[in-house]
């Protein structure tokens, strides 16, 4: 079984890709706080979950301790393609305007810079 490398944290807290998803999901809470009532059980719950799910696949990851189970339980990309797709449909929807989802974006492309390059390192020391 192969162990986690030390210089990639010793805690998910520690991990500055978990602190910008931990970020996200605050920026959905907020973002949505203004959408329709009716899409309570809509769009609302479905980009929150999206949202919450990066950070919290992030942690799982870490949490399992080996390099291996890290890059299999770390599914954050999926989820933020997920919130991307919820996203572009709430502004089409009117929900909300771009100006308003523009930080939530910009900082959505940093997370997803930042997974891809953790994925590459994960990969290339497993």
């Amino acid at each position: 079984m192969d162990s986690p490398d030390p210089k990639l944290a010793e805690n998910f807290m520690d991990l500055l890709v978990w602190q910008k998803g931990m970020s996200i999901a605050k920026m959905v809470y907020e973002l949505t706080r203004g959408f329709p009532s009716d899409e309570r059980f809509g769009l609302i719950i479905q980009m929150r979950r999206a949202a919450v799910s990066i950070p919290s696949n992030l942690a799982e990851g870490q949490a399992r301790h080996t390099t291996g189970e890290f890059i299999q339980f770390s599914h954050a990309e999926g989820s933020l393609a997920e919130l991307e797709t919820q996203l572009r449909l709430s502004s089409g929807l009117g929900f909300c305007s771009e100006a308003s989802a523009s930080p939530l974006v910009a900082c959505m492309d940093e997370e997803r810079k930042m997974l891809s390059g953790l994925r590459r390192k994960l990969v290339t020391r497993h």
